[in-house]
């Protein structure tokens, strides 16, 4: 653990606490409680404690300096990768860990699913956490024997800081589609908001970008690797999909794996494209990527007689669209989607992800996603401009519409549950209702199950 923190909850007899000023908050008006949990010494940019304190005119900016000072040396010693982007960086990052560990060469994983060295230690309040606690998971790692470190890395993360002073070997651009906008407001912040990762990258590290992407420009900075369908310098060659997995050919690998749809074989290429750059042999690569599973939450399957149910983190347009294209390759009768929008973000996107639905699906059931701050009623009615369809169903309560949806598949038929992927909550107002659709899915087939035989 460090000696030092910014969260009054974390602190321990002895800590050091800095006082953080946030956008929704201000570390100045923990510092009470942080001295009553043991904190000896405080950092703020003002007032008077009864311990030890410091005023200095920046606590973020001191911060940075004194983390950077202390553990710069150890962070040094091991490889860290950075991979960002709007979709694929859960599952970039995931199957590289994965890969890493199976390798023998012990890894450690930071991003949306949790912290995870060798196995889930705990969850994150965000994809990027406060660099405090970045740097704790970074020692953590480093302390526990691990040689890699494989970080998602947000646009807001960088925007806050939150990584400010940490320096990667190797950093990743998977792609930019239309994600928040609430906070970014246009597409050319969002892309530089991103960009900030290549800019620390070390001289003698490298840069992967997708020469796919429409906005790769914004990342071809210093050493770049580009990468993709389009003539790169791994460009991928006779890509063949279906229910199975995908294979594909790149610079003379033959890769095969158990994840489908396109755009998991850019996710996966970013995994073979770093364990290309640390020089695992051709042999090894083709070995490992086979037995490389996607993340929870990312494009899993269960199946209900002969109906396949998929549950997916998708939670943007272009993130649904991959998962409808990624359909068509599994020969199906009807198409079903349980999903909703996130309140208090974007909503410029709500029509767009309800169109999508509509469109490529024979029912959709509209439910509630994380509402947050917001009234469930008001995103439906945001969901539905312009709508001049009617094969859908409002109902709020994802258990009562991921049932209703279940019921409803005959023979053949794909549920696709949407937005939620791994998280084992929803959130309402500031409460944390539990639930994951997983669990909630294996339950009701459970019950189907049962009342099968008992009929």
């Amino acid at each position: 653990m460090l000696p030092i923190k910014t969260d009054s909850r974390k602190i321990v007899p002895g800590d050091t606490f800095v006082a953080l000023r946030g956008i929704s908050s201000d570390g100045h008006s923990y510092i009470e409680k942080a001295i009553e949990k043991g904190a000896t010494k405080i950092i703020a940019e003002e007032g008077s404690y009864d311990v030890s304190t410091t005023i200095v005119p920046d606590t973020r900016k001191y911060l940075e300096e004194w983390l950077n000072k202390h553990y710069q040396e150890q962070l040094g010693k091991m490889t860290l990768i950075g991979i960002t982007g709007t979709n694929g960086k859960t599952t970039s990052a995931y199957l590289l860990y994965q890969a890493f560990n199976k390798l023998g060469k012990k890894a450690s994983y930071i991003g949306t699913l949790g912290f995870y060295k060798e196995k889930k230690i705990y969850d994150l309040p965000n994809t990027s956490p406060e660099i405090s606690d970045i740097y704790e998971m970074l020692i953590d790692s480093y302390e526990s024997g691990c040689q890699y470190v494989v970080m998602e890395v947000s646009s807001q993360g960088l925007s806050y800081g939150r990584l400010n002073g940490i320096l990667f070997d190797y950093a990743i651009f998977t792609n930019l589609t239309q994600d928040h906008l609430d906070f970014h407001k246009t597409m050319e912040n969002y892309a530089k908001a991103k960009q900030q990762l290549f800019y620390q990258v070390k001289k003698s590290g490298k840069s992967f970008v997708n020469i796919d992407d429409e906005y790769h420009s914004y990342f071809e900075i210093g050493n770049v690797v580009t990468y993709g369908f389009q003539k790169s310098d791994y460009q991928i060659k006779g890509s063949k999909m279906n229910e199975f997995g995908n294979t594909f050919t790149v610079n003379g690998l033959h890769i095969r794996t158990s994840l489908i749809g396109k755009y998991n074989i850019y996710n996966a290429l970013c995994a073979v494209m770093i364990l290309d750059s640390i020089g695992i042999s051709k042999e090894k690569i083709e070995e490992i990527m086979p037995l490389l599973t996607p993340p929870p939450g990312r494009m899993e399957i269960l199946k209900w007689k002969e109906n396949t149910i998929i549950i997916d983190y998708a939670h943007t347009p272009d993130a649904m669209e991959n998962v409808f294209r990624t359909i068509q390759e599994i020969p199906h009768r009807k198409t079903y989607v349980v999903f909703g929008c996130t309140g208090s973000r974007d909503s410029k996107k709500r029509p767009i992800m309800m169109q999508l639905a509509l469109t490529n699906a024979d029912f959709v059931i509209v439910t509630s996603d994380d509402l947050h701050d917001e009234d469930f009623h008001h995103i439906v009615l945001d969901m539905l401009e312009g709508n001049q369809k009617s094969h859908y169903h409002v109902e709020q309560n994802r258990y009562e519409a991921t049932k209703m949806a279940l019921e409803m598949l005959k023979e053949k038929d794909i549920l696709l549950v949407l937005g939620k992927g791994h998280e084992e909550y929803i959130l309402v107002g500031k409460e944390k209702i539990p639930y994951n659709d997983r669990k909630a899915i294996e339950g009701l087939l459970n019950g189907m199950k049962k009342e099968t035989i008992e009929s």
